[in-house]
């Protein structure tokens, strides 16, 4: 069976994924692109930028997993669009024509709306379903390979709780937002169903690995 997997996702120290007030100007609100500056360091994104240099450290080993075995992505509707996007019917998500997921992608949402065809693979489902539905959706979708969930915080936490995560690596970043949307509340004793590992980075982040445990 496929694994279900959450890659490079970022928090800051506090916990949060994404701070407060985001917006159609602002994504990740008062945060900013703070809680990815560690990636935008990596080799590997500045290759994907058509640039020279870039960190090829412990930070770039992890941002080079991104994608590989991926077959389809589950996604909240925050992380598709800004607060009321369902109101827009023009908003086709942050990305532009090509979306970077290449995949089938599951957006987990009240305002469900007939599937858009991207370029490059990418079509966005929009499905009102609790995380075990949904996770059967995109487990058929992805055809024997990888489940992503992408975000936000709270998707990720709400399939953390139910156990439907295999693998996860979770960023922390050397800051505090105080404030937003954070992804561990909720999850007291996490460590009995994952085991949890860390690696320091010279960036200052730390590398938070979880394994689902056996039975």
């Amino acid at each position: 069976m496929s694994l279900v997997c959450v890659q490079n996702f970022s928090i800051s120290l506090d916990g949060f994924g994404t701070g407060e007030g985001t917006s159609r100007e602002a994504p990740f609100g008062h945060a900013g692109e703070r809680l990815h500056e560690w990636m935008f360091e990596t080799r590997w994104w500045r290759e994907k930028s058509a640039e020279a240099g870039g960190s090829a450290g412990v930070d770039d080993a992890f941002v080079r997993q991104h994608d590989i075995g991926i077959g389809a992505e589950i996604m909240g509707a925050g992380k598709f669009g800004y607060p009321g996007w369902h109101g827009n019917g023009d908003w086709k998500g942050w990305w532009g024509a090509n979306p970077p997921f290449h995949t089938p992608v599951f957006v987990l949402t009240q305002h469900v709306r007939p599937p858009i065809e991207m370029e490059g693979g990418t079509t966005y489902h929009f499905v009102d379903a609790p995380p075990a539905e949904a996770l059967e959706m995109a487990r058929h979708a992805a055809n024997g390979q990888n489940v992503r969930i992408g975000g936000g915080a709270t998707v990720i936490r709400d399939f953390l709780a139910e156990g439907l995560i295999d693998h996860a690596h979770i960023a922390v970043t050397p800051m505090l937002l105080g404030r937003g949307a954070r992804l561990w509340d909720g999850l007291e004793a996490l460590e009995q169903t994952y085991a949890i590992e860390a690696v320091s980075a010279p960036s200052g982040v730390t590398h938070l690995t979880l394994l689902r445990r056996a039975g």
